[in-house]
């Protein structure tokens, strides 16, 4: 590459790069508030005043509404009012995160504590970062909460859309290799297990207006490595999904489906 197309080409990234970090938030700074709001509801250290708490979450709103000043447009959005129904949300959203975890606690019984499944289960944290995008997602901000959702599914292994919706309670127990489609529908008391697919039947991307994963209704326990596809396929409430089956098409309420692989063993008698 000579002097010429060299100075060419670093215009070229020149120009491309300011577009694109003049239309996305920084990342760290999209982390650090991240981390500093998952601190302030869940502290995992004594704070001694309530006014500490106070000043938590003011800096932690000034610094929500900076990280939308960066990318987004003042004139096209109305970003005190974005951040003002986030943060009018907020208790709501720990009340259910409290649940979240209450429900992982009843029925994990490696389990100590409440508190134990807030501060080190990777599967709270998985859906708790997943709440939060969530309800960025459902006030039209882009960008931000795929941020976060990527940020969480490389700290715990679970993938979870922002887009998704997920009742409450949610336990997800385990929790690496869980994938959960952006027009998935949980309902309340769902618990699943490690490698669970909740995913589209096929991948286009003229399907991008329609709902492309499953429905799961309240009361369904999903276990290990199940996959399930298409956005036609309902698994009826109160049922038992089995381990490493694969489903694309609708199970009834009450159900219990299983793997028919059986598993022979034999044991060698000494000659």
């Amino acid at each position: 590459m000579n002097n010429t197309q060299s100075a060419g080409f670093i215009a070229l990234l020149y120009e491309t790069h300011k577009a694109e970090w003049e239309a996305t938030p920084s990342t760290q700074q999209a982390i650090d508030w991240l981390s500093d709001l998952f601190e302030f509801l869940f502290p995992n250290s004594r704070l001694n005043k309530q006014s500490i708490y106070e000043g938590q979450l003011k800096k932690n709103q000034i610094d929500l509404e900076n990280i939308l000043l960066s990318y987004l447009d003042p004139d096209n959005w109305d970003i005190g009012d974005k951040v003002e129904q986030f943060y009018a949300s907020l208790e709501t959203l720990y009340q259910d995160l409290r649940r979240d975890a209450t429900r992982i606690h009843e029925l994990d019984p490696a389990a100590v504590s409440i508190h134990e499944v807030i501060v080190s289960y990777p599967g709270f944290y998985a859906i708790a970062v997943y709440r939060i995008a969530n309800k960025l997602s459902l006030l039209k901000i882009p960008i931000l909460p795929r941020i976060l959702s990527e940020y969480a599914h490389g700290k715990t292994g679970v993938d979870i859309h922002p887009s998704a919706t997920i009742g409450v309670p949610f336990c997800i127990d385990h929790g690496t290799g869980i994938v959960i489609g952006a027009t998935t529908i949980i309902g309340q008391n769902v618990t699943i297990y490690q490698g669970v697919t909740l995913g589209a039947s096929q991948v286009s991307k003229v399907l991008s207006d329609i709902k492309r994963h499953p429905t799961v209704e309240d009361n369904v326990t999903i276990y290990a490595r199940s996959t399930i596809l298409g956005g036609r396929t309902v698994i009826g409430h109160d049922s038992v999904i089995g381990g490493s089956v694969f489903l694309t098409k609708s199970v009834a309420p009450h159900s219990q489906v299983f793997n028919t692989h059986q598993l022979r063993i034999e044991v060698k008698q000494d000659a």
